[in-house]
């Protein structure tokens, strides 16, 4: 009787859910999360070999795909060899102690992260979905869908082109011959894990614009009004993001920003729409 009689405290008189109930509710995704992603983390790190050989340092390696791929554009468009590189001379130095490890588990951690990102995203779903409405539950569904395939693709492109471009300047430039380029493990993790999160975070915009003007802080029209400023930040960031003062590596990273911007503008006149549709109504 007892134990029937807590049970019955975690709701109120209206079946509704207690504050203790959603926090114990809230404890169990959360543990469920946790445990996916030490489970990959755990493969991961137990695979280090591929992790570090293949994936953090396949962009050192001069038959990546990247570099194969520019090589052959370079040959169609007539260029010669002007965009063909990735044959690096220099090499990752460890000067700490515990720096392999320490790394080791950083990027294992990390990937579990990203590779768990889906399931994390479900969770918090799954957490959310009781208070919603019938309408909601179909657009939150569409909502981690899309926010999971931006955030990848956009860990993708910078794998397989920003980090690339950045580690071909980066990496030989000198400013004297009389200086040689030896690089620590710690910067070149450092560089390629700040990228690859950060534009991630950066093709997530449409979904920003989206609750941007579902709270009234961005519309349409003010987009479209800065459009030609927004073309403006974007080239400097191409041109922050690759150093290389090479045109061509810079509207590789602008064009992919400018699509997003339009698809944002897109986006926050769907909503727009919606919002005129429900006041009518």
């Amino acid at each position: 009787m007892a134990l029937l009689g807590l049970l019955n405290k975690s709701k109120n008189a209206a079946g509704e859910m207690s504050f203790w109930g959603h926090i114990d509710a809230l404890r169990g995704h959360l543990f469920r999360s946790v445990i996916v992603v030490f489970i990959i983390t755990a493969v991961l790190f137990f695979y280090s070999d591929f992790l570090f050989d293949v994936i953090i340092f396949g962009p050192l390696n001069s038959n990546f795909l990247t570099y194969r791929v520019f090589c052959k554009l370079s040959h169609l468009l007539n260029l010669g060899d002007q965009l063909c590189f990735g044959h690096y001379t220099f090499k990752l130095q460890s000067l700490g102690l515990a720096d392999q490890f320490t790394s080791l588990m950083w990027i294992a951690f990390l990937g579990g992260l990203i590779i768990g990102s889906p399931y994390l995203l479900w969770e918090i779903w799954r957490f959310i979905k009781p208070a919603l409405r019938d309408k909601e539950k179909k657009a939150s569904t569409g909502f981690i869908i899309t926010s999971t395939f931006l955030f990848l693709t956009g860990v993708s492109f910078s794998y397989f082109v920003i980090v690339p471009l950045t580690i071909n300047f980066l990496g030989t430039f000198q400013v004297s011959k009389m200086v040689e380029n030896n690089f620590t493990m710690d910067s070149y993790i450092s560089t390629l894990t700040t990228l690859t999160i950060a534009t991630g975070i950066v093709f997530e915009l449409p979904v920003f614009v989206y609750f941007l003007t579902k709270f009234g802080l961005v519309t349409p029209a003010f987009m479209r009004k800065y459009r030609k400023h927004a073309v403006v930040v974007i080239l400097i960031a191409a041109a922050i993001i690759t150093p290389s003062p090479d045109v061509t590596s810079q509207m590789l990273v602008a064009f992919p920003l400018y699509f997003l911007y339009e698809a944002s503008i897109f986006v926050s006149r769907h909503v727009i729409k919606q919002k005129s549709k429900l006041e009518t109504l």
